[in-house]
């Protein structure tokens, strides 16, 4: 657009700012003749840029303070001013909008002196001066009144702590950690204030309803991208932990798999068409077990890496201690499956090294969460000592175990020792018979043993107390079991101990 030529006394609205200029030139020839006469001259853009500053209040206040000082009030600004000049740290730019719509921008100086913290000599930013806030330096660093009772009044609170913890209290904070380990928050109580303690409780509730309500919005998971659900088969399944898929499938949060070969896909779309098209009706890998519509299939994690790197992704959103996810050609997979008239869906698996040192029959032992709490993972742990009972060795699966893996072993075990000393018609009995007959370690034999209270230290040796009560109870517990398919039966087995690779 061209610039319209102005007329010199008229303003850039047709408004004559004659009167403006003459009343400072009376104001200056009021002054005596001994002193220099100052000039007063103020451009057309100066005229305006004052009219303009009384229409924005934060910022008239600024410039009504600035004009206090004799160096503002002397200040030349010429026609190049007008255009965008470099700040300076000391100078902050403070925009202003015209009735015209159009912004122009003022610069006014304040001294980098003091901080709104009262923590530094200096400041930088607009952000930092006291000025800009109403106050003066001296007034930041020194605390209000209300900071003063504050904090006399925490002082205060925090004299009440006690000043040790007495024998009682260590045993107890001792007892607790023993017995839960890091399972459990340790016993805070005595260790401070009870001002210092609720204060804690207090951001503890906080800090969790608000990692609450974010995940209930979507905005954060446990673990970066972690996926929240996946469709497998017929079943929308929740993710319990985080599993490293790439990142342009865990972003989605949601996952789509085929239940028969394991590949995961973005969109119902794509996995429809997959499934119109995938052959596989059941893992590959060899059949060593049928009974019924249970079977097991031995897959080789060299021959088939593919379909055992994606089991190993799968089994990582439901187990927390898992660390296998794509080294997966030294060991072997044993599938569980339950065949229908669409194919062999997954009921879980467990993993074996190939040839362990220390001869552990289960490296990775998982249930699908749809199959758990039915008797599937004590058949699974069943099959992985019938395999041992089958290579004359002992077995025990590898550590750490998972919560849920911890707690169906001790079941399986107490079932194993419970059946072997119902059916014991000797007086006499030794861990080691018991471990070569049942393949389990002599390790967990014991330790179950303690647990149920029927090992005793009497006259200088170790005696077994066989429990009756216990015994009894476990038979009853056999006889509601109306479903003995959920038991593994040893001559369905068809397979040999492979060879070393």
């Amino acid at each position: 657009m061209p610039r319209r030529k102005r007329n010199a006394g008229s303003s850039s609205d047709g408004t004559e700012d004659s009167d403006f200029s003459t009343d400072l030139e009376h104001t200056d020839s009021s002054e005596s003749d001994g002193t220099s006469r100052r000039s007063a001259r103020v451009t057309r853009s100066s005229a305006r840029l004052s009219q303009s500053s009384q229409d924005s209040s934060p910022v008239r206040n600024l410039q009504s303070f600035g004009t206090e000082e004799p160096a503002y009030s002397t200040r030349r600004v010429t026609r190049s001013q007008q255009q965008p000049t470099p700040v300076t740290p000391k100078k902050y730019p403070l925009r202003q909008t015209r009735s015209s719509g159009s912004e122009t921008e003022q610069v006014v100086d304040f001294s980098d002196r003091g901080h709104l913290t009262g923590k530094h000599e200096r400041h930088f930013s607009i952000s930092g001066c006291p000025l800009y806030h109403n106050l003066s330096a001296d007034e930041c660093k020194a605390p209000t009144e209300r900071q003063l009772r504050y904090k006399e009044k925490v002082a205060e609170l925090r004299k009440k702590r006690n000043s040790g913890l007495s024998k009682e209290q260590k045993e107890k904070y001792m007892e607790h950690r023993q017995t839960y380990g890091n399972t459990r928050e340790p016993l805070l109580e005595n260790l401070t204030s009870e001002y210092d303690l609720d204060l804690f409780r207090r951001a503890q509730a906080r800090a969790s309803e608000d990692l609450e309500k974010l995940r209930l919005q979507g905005q954060i998971t446990e673990g970066s991208n972690m996926i929240k659900t996946i469709a497998f088969g017929r079943y929308e399944l929740d993710t319990w932990y985080h599993s490293p898929y790439p990142e342009e499938y865990a972003r989605l949060g949601r996952l789509y798999m085929c239940e028969f070969c394991l590949k995961y896909m973005k969109s119902q779309t794509i996995l429809r068409r997959h499934m119109a098209k995938c052959v596989w009706k059941h893992p590959p890998g060899d059949e060593i077990y049928r009974k019924g519509s249970v079977s097991v299939f031995e897959v080789d994690g060299k021959k088939n890496k593919i379909y055992c790197q994606n089991l190993c992704l799968l089994a990582k959103l439901f187990l927390d201690h898992k660390t296998l996810y794509y080294d997966v050609e030294p060991f072997l997979f044993y599938v569980m499956t339950e065949a229908d008239n669409t194919g062999c869906h997954l009921i879980g698996y467990f993993s074996k090294e190939k040839n362990s040192f220390l001869n552990y029959n289960v490296s990775c032992i998982l249930t699908m969460p749809q199959y758990m709490r039915q008797g599937y993972g004590k058949m699974l742990i069943d099959f992985s000592y019938l395999l041992s009972k089958v290579e004359e060795k002992v077995g025990s699966p590898e550590r750490p175990l998972s919560d849920l893996g911890l707690i169906s072993y001790r079941s399986y075990w107490k079932e194993v020792l419970l059946r072997y000393l119902h059916n014991f018609q000797g007086k006499e009995i030794s861990i080691k018979e018991i471990s070569q007959e049942t393949a389990v370690n002599p390790v967990d034999i014991v330790s179950t043993l303690q647990a149920l209270q029927m090992l005793k230290y009497w006259k200088g040796k170790h005696l077994v107390l066989k429990r009756q009560d216990l015994i009894d109870e476990w038979i009853a517990k056999e006889a509601k079991r109306s479903n003995s398919n959920k038991t593994m039966d040893p001559s369905c087995l068809k397979w040999t101990p492979p060879k070393g690779t």
